[in-house]
């Protein structure tokens, strides 16, 4: 049984939390508090410290319902953050001292959402490890498309014309602050004709994200005729660019104006970056995917990584107890 500590995230962690992100192991702004409060109003944050006496080996950030623990709904992925000298037998430790904290507080099930490997500063599989040998259930897998930036990549020939279309048009693509030209003009309408659904970040939530992480968060409009026709907005961590949100007009296709966006981003913006994450192609839960649109990603040169998601019963705490012989 481990000595560790684990105690509920105040608003006086907020510095030491940061602090700690910044020099974890597989830690990324999403995990700062200054990005998860954002949404404070929509979960009851629970996230978690998890201390050896004065010294902070790993953080989980979370929010609760009722009697279950989740990793944060906010975030695109969540899980255990922990130091990069934690090895892994103490990983196995951490974790049992989060479940039997978990489970004696009445919280019977942590479901996690894990953060896919090409996000990891160094090889941060340790907790992975440890959800195997809690029993934790595989509720959920998505697929990523992913270009590795630092080794050759194939684009298709159907992606080479389309981005010759965009140059022919004239686009003009510019790196600006301006998120509500693109917002009202081209992702609003857009979401709320396909899905009926809105931006997951409001205009002035991601106008306050921009500002306080700032080196983070870049945006990029396509101009067609000094006319807005397309536009992205990527968040970018120390090993990967991500576009979060890419929309373009119902001339995009004519235009060639999301092809030659992206291979600017990916042949000139990012290509110092070791990964380009166009994110998942999954609907219902990972149970279905999009033919067209994992086509797309993969005719760029992508090619598949996964997420998973674990449900484990906080009662399992006692098996990370026995595994070292």
């Amino acid at each position: 049984m481990s000595n560790y500590s684990v105690k509920r995230y105040q608003a006086s962690d907020f510095k030491t939390w940061n602090d700690f992100i910044k020099k974890s192991k597989n830690g990324t702004f999403l995990f700062d508090r200054g990005f998860m409060e954002y949404h404070a109003d929509r979960f009851e944050d629970y996230s978690l410290l998890v201390w050896d006496n004065d010294e902070l080996l790993a953080v989980l950030p979370a929010h609760r319902i009722e009697n279950r623990l989740y990793s944060n709904w906010g975030l695109t992925y969540g899980g255990l953050v922990y130091d990069e000298k934690l090895k892994l037998r103490e990983v196995l430790s951490v974790f049992e001292a989060i479940l039997k904290s978990l489970s004696d507080q009445g919280i019977e099930k942590l479901h996690i959402k894990t953060i896919p490997s090409i996000y990891h500063k160094l090889p941060s599989d340790e907790f992975l490890y440890a959800l195997f040998i809690a029993k934790s259930s595989l509720t959920r897998r998505d697929s990523l498309s992913v270009i590795d930036l630092q080794k050759p990549y194939s684009i298709s020939k159907t992606r080479r014309e389309s981005i010759r279309r965009g140059q022919k048009n004239g686009l003009e693509i510019r790196e600006e602050a301006n998120f509500k030209l693109f917002w009202d003009e081209i992702l609003i309408p857009n979401l709320d004709k396909k899905h009926q659904i809105k931006p997951v970040h409001s205009i002035e939530e991601i106008e306050l994200l921009y500002k306080r992480f700032p080196e983070n968060i870049r945006h990029f409009n396509v101009y067609h005729n000094a006319k807005i026709v397309a536009g992205t907005t990527v968040f970018i961590t120390d090993t990967v660019a991500h576009p979060q949100y890419i929309s373009g007009n119902p001339d995009k296709n004519a235009l060639g104006s999301l092809d030659f966006l992206y291979h600017f981003l990916i042949a000139e913006v990012f290509k110092d970056k070791p990964f380009f994450d166009f994110g998942i192609s999954n609907e219902d839960q990972g149970t279905k995917l999009n033919e067209g649109l994992v086509f797309w990603k993969e005719s760029f040169g992508a090619n598949t990584i996964t997420q998973d998601f674990y449900e484990v019963e906080t009662q399992n705490f006692p098996l990370l107890e026995n595994v070292l012989i």
